[in-house]
């Protein structure tokens, strides 16, 4: 993987805007219709048991986000989850705070188990909890851990048989026998609510278009830390409200020569 076809991918994201799927939480829902539409590819919201089925079907992937979980959504992400398998939808999970209390680690754990996930996309933390592993966290955000985060990257994705993405100040992405490192993207990321969450719903759109579920987590990682390194530059010194509108204008202006030009991406 490299920045030209990088570069590709994002062309064929703005081309076909793929709809993505969205079983996101309360907070981030806006945010991530907005950067997803900023971006070229176009969201859906949709959550009632009885469509959530239907809807994956027609997608071109689906995303599950437990940051706000419930019984009625864990009903429904699961309904989605196996009708996307069932279509060939590929489907991208973020075990938002996987590890803060038994209930949330439990969930996450239950939805690898009952649906085929493409990419698992997660902090240091949350991946570590998801396969039993010791990794500290407070809240929904990861505390210190006493591994690499690449080594996690590569056992968890060999224990669960996908692709996984440990996001942090790098990004590792691993499918079990190719690992990557992704250098792009800025601290103040961090200092705003519902980055993560947006991130996670790009990877869906390039999963989208881009066959490989690895290759296409390193498109949108990239592509997205390559669009927060151009917003922090001109909005960050005004502060994070500031970065978040310069961000979702970055997602939509970034271009395959801002890619080839700043995309840093290493295969491990």
């Amino acid at each position: 993987m490299n920045n030209s076809s990088i570069a590709a991918a994002l062309e064929q994201v703005r081309q076909a805007k793929p709809l993505v799927h969205n079983i996101t939480n309360v907070v981030v829902t806006n945010f991530t219709a907005n950067g997803l539409l900023a971006l070229g590819a176009s969201p859906v919201m949709a959550y009632a048991e009885q469509e959530v089925a239907d809807m994956a079907r027609i997608a071109g992937a689906l995303v599950l986000n437990i940051g706000t979980l419930n019984e009625t959504e864990i009903r429904a992400m699961k309904l989605a989850g196996q009708s996307a398998n069932e279509h060939g939808v590929p489907v991208i999970f973020d075990p938002v705070g996987a590890g803060a209390t038994a209930y949330r680690t439990a969930t996450a754990r239950g939805i690898m188990n009952e649906v085929k996930v493409a990419v698992l996309r997660g902090n240091a933390a949350e991946v570590a909890q998801v396969i039993g592993q010791d990794w500290q966290i407070k809240g929904v955000d990861a505390g210190e851990g006493g591994g690499s985060a690449a080594d996690l990257a590569i056992a968890a994705a060999r224990q669960l048989g996908t692709v996984v993405a440990v996001t942090g100040k790098d990004d590792i992405v691993s499918d079990g026998k190719a690992t990557y490192v992704c250098r792009n993207g800025n601290a103040i990321l961090t200092r705003v609510t519902g980055t993560g969450c947006l991130l996670t719903s790009v990877i869906g759109a390039f999963a989208s278009v881009v066959n490989n579920p690895a290759e296409a987590a390193v498109a949108a990682l990239v592509t997205y830390g390559v669009a927060a390194e151009l917003a922090a530059a001109e909005a960050a010194a005004q502060g994070p409200g500031s970065f978040q509108i310069a961000l979702l204008n970055k997602l939509a202006q970034v271009s395959g020569a801002d890619i080839e030009k700043l995309g840093r991406v290493e295969r491990l």
